[in-house]
């Protein structure tokens, strides 16, 4: 287990490398001056040249690059250019809204997809199975910033019922969970469904019928407990999953969140700040992957013994 563990901490420090290689990269690509965006136009020529200096980017790509990974492993990403604060101070001001938000939208997948789900699977074939089945691919099919924007004009605009925007009061949160969470709700039903039937499949099961237990005994600390080794899998994976792609939810509902900052960030040319988001999410989402994968290695030995 203690070798399996470091193979695993070992790919997740040279996964993030090669996130913080890329993004650096990227963001120097872009043909654009951020001294010149933060100067304006009518800054001189040594005026630019000394705001290039004071942030570094007069320097080498390589040793831009070297100060950027010095900096990045003590979770250091320099001042926004912008705000003149640190970048991560900006994200911890952020980061918990957007916790929340995934939070709230993993818990409302998992309370509806679930009943979804077990009601397929024992009733496959029948009506219930294709309705359940064709809804949830059609759900999942529903761009999230339409969903969002017929959202706000139905429930917002025409009923004046839920803010449209921002964060003033916990029902704020309600629309942009309920974008969130619909993709993520098909995705566990289908899930579910097709867990439930596999495992029912199994001899133990009709082993349990075989000795008189009643169906809901036979589902439920049976079926269900088995059933549910996978979702819980693909839930910790789906949850940093949800943190990266509520930039669009975020942008659409003026949500004060991770994924709006780094939208700001890209339009300001904010190269320290879109640098540490992007960083940020894929720590998050590769610490999750990480622990999902010790946890699955604990339960089940054959997939250490596989690696």
């Amino acid at each position: 287990m203690l070798g399996y563990t470091v193979r695993r901490v070992l790919l997740a420090v040279f996964v993030l490398w090669g996130v913080a290689t890329v993004v650096f990269v990227i963001v120097r690509m872009v043909p654009s001056d951020p001294a010149l965006l933060i100067a304006g136009d009518s800054a001189t020529e040594e005026q630019l040249a000394a705001l290039r200096m004071d942030m570094g980017l007069d320097l080498p790509l390589p040793a831009q690059y070297a100060d950027f990974l010095a900096h990045a492993a003590v979770g250091d990403f320099n001042d926004s250019y912008r705000q003149g604060v640190p970048a991560m101070s900006l994200i911890a001001q952020v980061l918990p809204n957007t916790a929340l938000l995934a939070f709230l939208a993993c818990l409302l997948a998992l309370v509806i997809s679930l009943p979804l789900g077990l009601a397929a699977a024992l009733r496959a074939g029948k009506f219930t199975d294709r309705f359940v089945s064709v809804s949830s691919i059609l759900v999942q099919a529903l761009p999230g910033f339409w969903v969002g924007v017929v959202l706000i004009l139905i429930f917002s605009r025409t009923l004046q019922w839920l803010p449209s925007s921002g964060l003033s009061s916990p029902q704020s949160l309600i629309l942009p969970t309920i974008v969130l969470a619909l993709p993520f709700v098909a995705i566990l039903t289908r899930l579910t469904r097709s867990g439930l039937l596999e495992v029912i499949g199994e001899g133990y099961i009709n082993t349990a019928r075989a000795k008189g237990l009643s169906e809901r005994t036979v589902i439920f600390p049976h079926a269900i407990r088995n059933a549910l080794i996978p979702i819980v899998t693909v839930v910790g994976l789906e949850f940093g999953t949800l943190l990266g792609g509520a930039v669009i939810t975020e942008t659409v509902f003026a949500f004060p969140g991770i994924g709006r900052l780094l939208v700001s960030a890209i339009l300001a040319r904010d190269y320290n700040v879109v640098q540490a988001c992007v960083v940020v999410i894929a720590a998050i989402f590769v610490v999750i992957n990480l622990i999902v994968d010790l946890l699955y290695a604990y339960l089940d030995p054959r997939v250490r013994l596989a690696s």
